[in-house]
């Protein structure tokens, strides 16, 4: 990525002199227009990281431009320097300080001062440059150890939806042993044992779908509905809620969402999940989790609360950092994983507060989809 120079002057000539004086000392892209509203137009299609503009220009000149630019919110940050052959008049640069400009070159144009003052801003730009890298770096380790931390609870789940079958197997099988050392094995014996046994393969070769379509890489981004994600959950945690004795009181309604429906399952299983832990850890007697929403302007709302306890006060402004956790064989990385899925997938955000009920709410706010 290289660095971006404007030029705004009405005068081809001067734009020429320009540009051969920046190419000699630097190796940047240069564009140029030859009138404010050009420059304009120019900006709202192609980012820059400095414009040099002239002050002298017909219809609109160089300080009523600058003053339009500071008026948009993606233009107003980029660094500004006046060109101009008036720069000992004093009013000329008292008014380009106040409306935002950063510094003076004046006409006939010194080509060692010219470079020196663009030096600064390429230099800054290359450093910033080299922290945006690191940080996506960093980003991109964070999010891969968030998956892999979220794949390892999935696979617990997994394995914890499994367990019960398979001791259900290990019993019909036992039940074929003592029928056969003592009792005479009939026809309806087999009957039973074949539906008994078929029942459970059933049961775990459709568990062992739905979590190979949720570990799916290849998906891609559709509308489905709130409550679709919410079901899609409660079916992968149905034993956990069962063994927990963990009611789920669900209230929304038809809201659509556009996305990868799993990521927002995930969501939903990592704070389901996390409030399971937190009935077990506080020995919480009458577990329950209300999951509700409501559309706000064009916004749905959506919240998931229990009564588990709550979150300290300390730490409740944490949670949402990576690696950031209470619990003794945490990686810190799930509700960082939810945070991203959230902010990042849907263009989301969502809060956390503890309730006087004695647990927490989370509250997350999601563009609608009609």
């Amino acid at each position: 990525m290289k660095f971006k120079i404007l030029i705004v002057d009405d005068v081809e000539q001067n734009i020429h002199s320009l540009k051969m004086l920046i190419a000699d000392s630097f190796d940047v892209l240069v564009y140029s227009v030859q009138s404010a509203q050009e420059g304009v137009s120019f900006l709202i299609n192609q980012p820059v990281d400095l414009i040099l503009s002239d002050i002298h220009m017909p219809d609109i000149n160089g300080f009523e431009f600058v003053e339009y630019i500071k008026g948009i919110d993606r233009l107003k940050n980029i660094p500004i320097i006046f060109i101009t052959a008036v720069y000992n008049n004093l009013e000329y640069q008292k008014r380009g300080y106040d409306i935002g400009a950063i510094e003076y070159i004046t006409k006939p144009i010194d080509a060692d001062i010219l470079s020196s003052k663009l030096k600064i801003f390429i230099d800054i730009f290359e450093k910033e440059k080299l922290i945006d890298a690191e940080l996506e770096d960093k980003n991109k380790i964070l999010i891969s150890q968030s998956k892999m931390a979220a794949m390892g609870e999935m696979i617990g789940v997994i394995s914890h939806q499994l367990k019960q079958p398979l001791t259900i197997l290990s019993l019909c099988c036992d039940d074929v042993k003592l029928y056969n050392d003592h009792y005479e094995i009939d026809d309806e014996f087999i009957e039973t044992f074949t539906n008994q046994t078929n029942q459970q393969i059933r049961y775990m070769t459709d568990t062992i779908d739905r979590f190979r379509e949720f570990f799916n890489p290849n998906k891609v981004k559709g509308n489905f509905l709130l409550k679709d994600a919410i079901d899609d959950s409660i079916k992968l945690l149905d034993k956990l809620l069962v063994q927990n004795n963990t009611v789920i009181d669900i209230n929304v309604g038809k809201e659509g969402l556009f996305g990868i429906k799993d990521e927002l399952t995930q969501v939903f299983i990592n704070l389901i999940s996390n409030s399971q832990d937190a009935f077990i850890a506080n020995k919480i007697q009458d577990n329950k989790i209300i999951i509700e929403s409501k559309c706000q302007e064009n916004n749905i709302v959506f919240s998931v609360e229990d009564n588990a306890g709550g979150i300290s006060k300390n730490i409740i402004d944490n949670i949402f950092n990576p690696y950031f956790t209470t619990k003794q064989k945490g990686t810190g990385t799930g509700l960082f994983m939810v945070k991203l899925i959230i902010s990042t997938s849907f263009r989301g955000d969502i809060k956390a507060y503890n309730t006087s009920k004695g647990g927490v709410k989370f509250i997350i706010t999601l563009p609608l989809v009609p």
